[in-house]
């Protein structure tokens, strides 16, 4: 059975998940400055929904550093269900992210619909295909930050068998130190069960052969 830690650092090495908190940071600190600066912005219904410009401020500053590499994927916007808008899909290799607010790191964002399909395909993913049952698509992590205060960002792999709880999840990123850039060679992560991985990533790669 593929570890979903093991699976996620291959997806986003550990030493590109510094750049997460600096962008929510960057992000938080422009949508206060607009806010701050605009007298529309100033008004009581829009301070209700601060949220809403945290989340666009936190979508542009993830799809500046797709673009200039500093996140080793590619991005994606895609429709909602119900035809109210899009929202931003980070594309790794073998798997995809969305962002989320939530007041409480210790549960998944509200139930939509994109969200529900991708958390039921959880447990086959990690555990069912060893049993020859087919996977249903690709793993999809969620990336959720602090709503009004950022306290906590973290990467979550929703439960299978559970709307609230996570299957996994990283360190709250936003303790994580200051990255020093390195000369060299990374070292080599020796506690990764490479095999397990690279089978899960076989299996996706045929389930994205016969379906995409």
């Amino acid at each position: 059975m593929a570890d979903p830690a093991d699976f996620f650092k291959d997806q986003l090495p550990l030493r590109n998940w510094s750049t997460i908190p600096t962008v929510l940071k960057t992000a938080y600190a422009a949508a206060a400055e607009l806010m701050k600066g605009d007298p529309i912005l100033q008004i009581e219904s829009a301070q209700d929904n601060k949220g809403r410009v945290i989340s666009w401020a936190v979508d542009f500053g993830l799809k500046r550093a797709i673009e200039n590499g500093s996140l080793p994927c590619d991005y994606r916007w895609q429709d909602y269900a119900k035809p109210t808008g899009r929202y931003l899909e980070l594309r790794f290799t073998h798997s995809t992210a969305s962002v989320s607010q939530v007041e409480d790191p210790n549960r998944q964002p509200r139930k939509v619909v994109f969200r529900e399909s991708a958390r039921l395909r959880v447990q086959n993913m990690f555990e069912g295909f060893e049993e020859e049952e087919p996977l249903t698509g690709v793993p999809h992590f969620i990336l959720v930050h602090g709503y009004q205060t950022l306290n906590f960002a973290h990467f979550g792999l929703p439960s299978a068998t559970s709307s609230r709880k996570w299957e996994w999840w990283t360190e709250n990123l936003m303790n994580m130190p200051h990255e020093i850039p390195a000369e060299g060679p990374p070292p080599e992560d020796t506690d990764t069960d490479f095999d397990e991985v690279n089978l899960l990533k076989e299996e996706i790669e045929k389930w994205r052969r016969d379906n995409e």
